[in-house]
């Protein structure tokens, strides 16, 4: 009984391919909405001021970082909780898939989003003449928030299994 039972538990991890998939389908999302963003600005560029391509490039920047993160969760996520991901090349396969754990995957998802933040918060600097100090003064708050919250993360991870990866 016991055994079956673990069996069973161990195979519930295949609940987790569906969402991995659907994160493909948020970057396939994302990928549209970058390209609709280049749509936009090609036919305006030369009447584009330079802040206002600073702040679509910046906003493209984001779009890709958000991407990139979404490719890290769903393929190490997936490699970590459920089967290992065979490709048929050495080519093809990522240098950091496989080396990814659950720990170091958290630290770097907090990495992206403090830059996905800093992008933020650069955008904001960018149009400072239109945003209201206190508005401001909340951005540099909740950024620094995920500064503060990756560092102490990457410290807890190092404490907690500098000893393993010494290794």
């Amino acid at each position: 009984m016991e055994q079956r039972f673990e069996k069973l538990l161990f195979a519930m991890r295949w609940l987790l391919a569906p969402i991995y998939f659907g994160l493909s389908l948020a970057l396939l999302a994302l990928a549209i909405k970058f390209f609709q963003e280049l749509v936009h600005l090609f036919p305006h560029i030369l009447e584009t001021a330079e802040t206002d391509l600073i702040l679509t490039v910046l906003a493209l920047v984001d779009i890709a970082l958000v991407g990139s993160l979404i490719i890290m969760v769903m393929l190490s996520g997936y490699e970590n909780f459920v089967s290992r991901i065979d490709v048929d090349t050495a080519t093809e396969k990522l240098g950091w898939m496989g080396k990814l754990d659950a720990g170091t995957l958290k630290i770097k998802v907090a990495a992206s989003i403090v830059a996905i933040s800093s992008i933020h918060l650069l955008q904001a600097f960018m149009d400072v003449q239109k945003i209201p100090n206190d508005k401001l003064m909340w951005y540099v708050i909740i950024h620094m928030t995920f500064v503060f919250s990756a560092l102490l993360l990457g410290w807890l991870d190092k404490i907690a299994f500098s000893s393993h990866r010494d290794h």
